[in-house]
């Protein structure tokens, strides 16, 4: 498994450090470095990150406020010269707080301990699985918690997944509004056959098969408009080359 990261610290040389540990940890894919949370603020909208590696004490905005502004999906694990933070940054559940100066081993150790966090969440992704569909029609369906209820929905029947924070929104063929289910997209992408479903964008999984027009690094869906984000252009774009005739 692979985690994607990003890195947010306001010293250049604590920076280039956490960069070179993420680049030679093999489970660690790094999307981008910030040096403030107010420059990582709009980039990160348009990008999936499983892990922030995130300096708490920065100008503008800290660590800890831009923490809670950060998608429910994303693990934090602070960074920091000061260690009365060390409180403060389990109580936005954090996955680990490392003190500065930061060895490799106590970085690997805490990005170890992130990584185990989202395969037991993966993990039990399959079992729910297991509980709440049959075998039989595990390649064709998938059932979906809303409202107190499970509800079975075939894979031929959805257009596509909109994440809302701790909700989803499923938009199918058969019904006018959007069925509405508690779960993350991150846990939704596990259970859906790839690439068949295809994630374009934090916010959106596709039913590629339903794919009727693109236009301008956007999926359109009748009056919606979905957009591709940089992270999932290229692996879109791949699955659209090999069914493509013409220029």
């Amino acid at each position: 498994m692979t985690l994607t990261c990003a890195i947010i610290d306001d010293e250049p040389l604590a920076l280039g450090l956490i960069r070179s540990y993420v680049e030679k940890t093999p489970f660690l894919d790094l999307i981008g470095t910030y040096s403030s949370a107010v420059e990582a603020l709009s980039a990160l909208k348009e990008e999936a990150i499983d892990l922030l590696f995130l300096d708490i004490q920065m100008p503008e905005l800290n660590g800890l406020e831009f923490s809670r502004l950060v998608s429910a999906e994303t693990k934090i694990i602070f960074t920091t010269a000061f260690s009365q933070y060390a409180i403060d940054g389990y109580k936005v559940n954090a996955i680990d707080y490392l003190l500065k100066p930061i060895s490799y081993s106590d970085f690997l150790e805490a990005a170890q301990k992130a990584l185990a966090w989202f395969e037991e969440r993966m993990k039990k992704v399959r079992q729910d699985l297991q509980q709440s569909t049959a075998s039989e029609t595990l390649n064709d369906s998938i059932f979906v918690k809303s409202d107190y209820k499970l509800i079975r929905i075939d894979f031929s029947e959805i257009l596509y997944f909109e994440g809302l924070k701790d909700y989803v929104k499923i938009y199918t063929e058969l019904e006018r509004k959007p069925i509405l289910s508690l779960t993350s997209m991150h846990l939704l992408e596990a259970s859906l056959p790839s690439p068949r479903f295809m994630r374009i964008h934090r916010s959106f999984i596709v039913n590629m098969e339903k794919v009727k027009v693109l236009e301008r690094g956007q999926i359109l869906f009748g009056d919606k408009q979905l957009p591709i984000s940089n992270s999932y252009k290229d692996q879109v774009q791949e699955y659209i080359n090999i069914r493509t005739i013409g220029k």
